[in-house]
Formats: structure tokens, C-alpha cells, sequence
């Protein structure tokens, strides 16, 4: 299983801190406190996995990590990772293509929204829904427009470098909060970075 995001993946990482600094990564480790000792975590479009790295440095043991990603080029890079003695499972594949997984008590995406359409945010956020426990955690960071003008121009910018370079669908920021309203999830925890373009927040399943 490959995904356009293969031709990105020896450069990602350094385009990130180009553009933004460290502002990517200290929006997603955040809010890393929330995991509980021994969590169940599924991680959906991961990338080169430094995340897995982070969580190391929080829990050395005790995690059992689902790592999602559709690049095999990421998921060899993330092989790579320094895990300690938790347990990662690799799937390479699209995550509304993998089914009978566990269920689990934590979810953790990243900038996985902005690739689709409407059609496909919809059946993806069903489908990561469904594999989170009652009252679990799902931890989201996702560009936002606050309508600085910077963050617009900045936004098209990204989508049409990711849409030639990636083959993402989307051309535009969706709304994804409004199924975390739809399902019933709450905010427990929000943080703001880089001009307040990237917003983290903690969502508790009802």
C-alpha cells in the first residue's frame, strides 16, 4: 500500500520546520498528558512517526499502539523509531480500509482532515469513531482560519503544494468539529499555536 504522501516523505518533516518552526510538533505533544499509563492508542496518518518518540519519552512501557499510516514510505521511516518496550502494531493502509481492530482509549490525528472531501471526512471520522471507547480520548490538531489574512493565503498555499505534489483532494479547510458535536464528544482541553493557525484540542467521548 503506497499514497502520494510517499513522494513527500523524505522531505515532509524538514518542510514542516521550515514553514513553522517547531509550532507542528509542540501543537501535538500538548497535549500527550492526557494518555493514561497502559493506553490502548490508535495513531491514524502518523507520517514519519516522531510522534511514537514523544509518547517513549512519556510512557517508556505499558502502551499498545495501532500506528495507521497509507505511505509505505512513512511507515518505514517510523519503523525506525525509538518505541522503548511499548508494542506498535504497523498497518500500512487507508484506516477505513482496516476493520477488526480492538477498541481503544485514546485516538490521535494530525493534519488527516485536510486530505479529503466532504464525502471522505465523513466516512473516515465514522470509521476512527466506531474504534473509540465510550469515554475515550481523541486528541486533533487541525489548521483553523480565525480571518487573519496571512492564514488564508498561507492555507491555499499548502493545499495546492500537497494537491500537486500529493494528490489530496481536498481545496479548501472543512469543518470537521462539527462531528465531534454530532457524536457527542466534549472539549476537555484546547491549546492554540502559530497565530492561533493551528489549533489542538482533547475530545472526550461521551
Amino acid at each position: 500500500m503506497s499514497s502520494g504522501y510517499d513522494n513527500a516523505a523524505w522531505f515532509y518533516d524538514r518542510l514542516s520546520r521550515l514553514v513553522f518552526g517547531n509550532n507542528l510538533i509542540n501543537a501535538q505533544v500538548s497535549l500527550l498528558q492526557h494518555i493514561q499509563p497502559n493506553a490502548h492508542i490508535l495513531i491514524v496518518g502518523g507520517g514519519t512517526g516522531w510522534i511514537l518518540e514523544y509518547l517513549t519519552r512519556i510512557h517508556n512501557s505499558g502502551l499498545q499502539i495501532t500506528y495507521i499510516e497509507a505511505s509505505s514510505k512513512m511507515i518505514s521511516l517510523s519503523r525506525k523509531r525509538n518505541i522503548g518496550d511499548n508494542r506498535v502494531t504497523f498497518i500500512n493502509d487507508a484506516i477505513e480500509n482496516v476493520n477488526g481492530m480492538d477498541s481503544f482509549d485514546v485516538v490521535i490525528t494530525a493534519f488527516l482532515f485536510d486530505n479529503f472531501n466532504e464525502a471522505t471526512i465523513q466516512k473516515v471520522f465514522g470509521h476512527i469513531n466506531n474504534q473509540l471507547k465510550p469515554k475515550g480520548i481523541w486528541l486533533n490538531t487541525d489548521f483553523q482560519l480565525t480571518g487573519k489574512w496571512w492564514q488564508a493565503l498561507l492555507l491555499k498555499t499548502m493545499l495546492l503544494f500537497f494537491k500537486v505534489c500529493c494528490r489530496i483532494e481536498s481545496s479548501r479547510l472543512h469543518d470537521t468539529e462539527k462531528y465531534f458535536g454530532q457524536d457527542g464528544y466534549a472539549v476537555i482541553d484546547e491549546r492554540t499555536f502559530f497565530g492561533e493557525f493551528i489549533m489542538s484540542k482533547a475530545w472526550r467521548k461521551s
